[in-house]
């Protein structure tokens, strides 16, 4: 069963902390070695926020999370986590776990998530 669950979203005043969860079936971490977290804000397009491997190799693809965005993964509890902190209300978005299999250098995504929101007010 492929199964992508996400939680920790909300509402958040700018400068906070949010910290999203992402539990993954047997059969959607077994059949995948890469994960990662989206978001997309209203009228935009979804864009890659970072990626973690079964390694241990992380990416970040937006200049601005730098330093303030964490993806992590517990393999033995088949669970991803993005630790958001110094949030900005540009950072206001869905969410979307996603898990995929290497191609390319990149992860070529084959699951996703239902989304969490996440919303930060100045």
């Amino acid at each position: 069963q492929v199964q992508l669950q996400e939680s920790g979203g909300g509402s958040v005043q700018a400068g906070g902390s949010l910290r999203l969860s992402c539990e993954a079936s047997e059969y959607t971490y077994s059949s995948s070695n890469c994960r990662g977290w989206f978001r997309q804000a209203p009228g935009k397009e979804r864009d890659p926020v970072a990626t973690i491997w079964t390694s241990g190799r992380s990416e970040y693809y937006i200049p601005s999370l730098k330093g303030r965005f964490t993806i992590s993964q517990d393999n033995s509890k088949k669970m991803l986590s993005l630790q958001m902190n110094s949030l900005e209300p540009d950072d206001t978005a869905s969410y979307y776990c996603a898990a995929g299999v290497s191609r390319s250098g990149g992860c070529q995504i084959i699951y996703w998530g239902q989304g969490t929101q996440v919303t930060v007010s100045s």
